[in-house]
């Protein structure tokens, strides 16, 4: 036992000088301390993963003295049939997410309108209809979040 923890510890340090980081918060600049999200519908699955993604990095999400402002221009998503059975019933479909932002830093834009997009697919089974919807809705879920981590990302590496 004593010999696994000496060589975990001893590996420890090869890990941090390949690179690797254990995933963790972004760090924003400092102009997103205090930041507003402006959107159309607020009650979408990509503006609470976003909001919550800004809260993580300890950024204040508010209206009130923000010094930087993301406006969410397009929040779209959904799924489409990708293959029929010889009956004609839908046996896979893609769930998609398609998001189009853009974001300010007091009145200079910093990040010009961009759009992302990502999609999965599923495979259907008509006799699991209530399974399969709660499946779509987990993976359209997912992918919002992932898009919110795309965008925290390039956040990130805007300049201080």
């Amino acid at each position: 036992m004593r010999i696994a923890v000496a060589v975990v510890v001893a590996l420890l340090p090869l890990l941090g000088g390949c690179g690797f980081h254990l995933q963790g918060v972004a760090r924003l600049p400092a102009a997103f301390g205090a930041t507003r999200v402006v959107a159309q519908d607020r009650y979408t699955d990509f503006h609470r993963a976003l909001i919550d993604a800004l809260r993580a990095s300890g950024s204040q999400v508010g209206s009130a003295g923000a010094t930087a402002t993301i406006e969410v221009l397009a929040d779209d998503s959904g799924q489409r049939v990708l293959s029929v059975s010889a009956q004609n019933a839908p046996t896979e479909y893609e769930v998609y997410y398609t998001i189009r932002y853009r974001v300010r830093i007091g009145d200079r834009e910093v990040v010009a309108p961009q759009e992302l997009s990502r999609t999965k697919d599923y495979s259907f089974n008509e006799t699991a209809v209530l399974a399969k919807e709660q499946e779509q809705q987990q993976i359209q879920a997912a992918l919002a979040r992932e898009l919110a981590s795309l965008v925290m990302r390039r956040l990130t590496a805007l300049p201080p």
